[in-house]
């Protein structure tokens, strides 16, 4: 494994048991950008522009096997404007999933703030000197493949944070966004990581807040400690609204699942090797049956789903393409409405909607 040391760039963490977790919920958080005078609390002299983050929200599964690493994600449609969590290809053998606040946009000017799954390519930077090294016996290099992209994501996201004077509520475990890496490092083997990016609020004056994104927090998942389970990995986003993972709903013959277990003997076999954590002996195709079949089984309604395979020797391969994007909703021409005009029920950061 990579042993690294904590730099002013961020907290990396070594390999923790993995918990899988399942998520669940989409939601489309509306955020006041204001000058000081203009709050969403008073009606100003002009309309505030307000952005729009639309969230990647739903269930990312990875299973690393013999000659591969899938990446499969499925979407939970619970309100308008969520999509799907996506991978994104970093190179040939790299992928990563953004998942969060994805989307950012201003209705009110028709405006493009930023699309940071599309821009995470892009996103690297030029590190500091006393970045982490790897210690471990098998990586022996600066983590700066991991590194350069979280930093480079952070720095993104938080140049467009900033920009939110208006008090933001977010449950305290919910970071604003997260990035799942998948990758073959050379010498070393696969990996995955996990990045996380919280966000803080200090209020300078009665409605005017100052925004910023916390340094991110790098968690190792894979390869497992020695002994632990090779088995599927699973990440969530809202992490409040979590719901059953795949490993369990098998463990405990969760209906759709035995049916599907029952239909075909193949899959039944497949999914004794995954419960039994010896996921490095199965290949590509048959897990990629597997996955396919379990995700169809247990998704949402209308959930859009994606999958990729990155193999070492051919690299990033679409098995399941994300679906094409719906457009954007437009304002209409006439004066826009201020903040105290919008319906009750309309979702905000700025005014949770009421509980039901």
């Amino acid at each position: 494994m990579r042993a690294l040391k904590p730099s002013r760039l961020g907290t990396m963490v070594k390999k923790r048991k993995v918990v899988s977790r399942t998520w669940i919920g989409a939601l489309v958080t509306v955020l006041g950008l204001s000058a000081p005078r203009t709050f969403a609390q008073q009606p100003p002299e002009a309309p505030a522009q307000e952005i729009v983050a639309n969230l990647a929200a739903g269930r990312v599964v990875i299973a690393v096997v013999k000659d591969a690493i899938l990446i499969a994600t499925v979407e939970n449609p619970i309100e308008a404007g969520t999509s799907p969590p996506t991978p994104v290809p970093l190179g040939s053998v790299r992928a990563g999933v953004i998942l969060g606040s994805v989307d950012w946009f201003s209705p009110s000017s028709q405006q493009d703030l930023a699309r940071l799954d599309a821009e995470l390519p892009h996103l690297r930077t030029r590190l500091v000197a006393d970045t982490p090294h790897l210690a471990g016996t098998q990586g022996g290099a600066e983590a700066t493949d991991i590194e350069a992209t979280g930093q480079g994501l952070f720095e993104r996201l938080n140049a467009v944070a900033k920009g939110l004077h208006g008090k933001v509520d977010v449950p305290p475990d919910e970071p604003l966004a997260e990035l799942i890496i998948a990758d073959y490092l050379p010498g070393y083997g696969p990996e995955v990581w996990q990045v996380k990016y919280e966000m803080k609020q200090v209020q300078q004056r009665r409605d005017y807040w100052d925004t910023r994104v916390l340094r991110p927090t790098y968690l190792q998942f894979w390869p497992p400690e020695k002994g632990q389970p090779r088995t599927l990995l699973e990440f969530d986003y809202p992490p409040e609204n979590q719901s059953t993972t795949l490993l369990a709903l098998l463990r405990n013959k969760d209906p759709r699942l035995e049916r599907m277990r029952s239909s075909d003997a193949k899959i039944a076999q497949l999914a004794d090797i995954f419960l039994a954590g010896d996921s490095n002996k199965v290949l590509a195709a048959d897990a990629t049956q597997l996955l396919r079949a379990a995700l169809d089984a247990t998704a949402p309604p209308r959930a859009r789903e994606t999958m990729a395979v990155i193999r070492q020797e051919s690299g990033f391969e679409w098995l399941v393409p994300p679906p094409r994007e719906s457009q954007k909703p437009t304002q209409p021409q006439a004066p826009q409405p201020t903040e105290t005009e919008r319906p009750a029920e309309a979702p905000s950061l700025l005014k949770p909607p009421a509980p039901r």
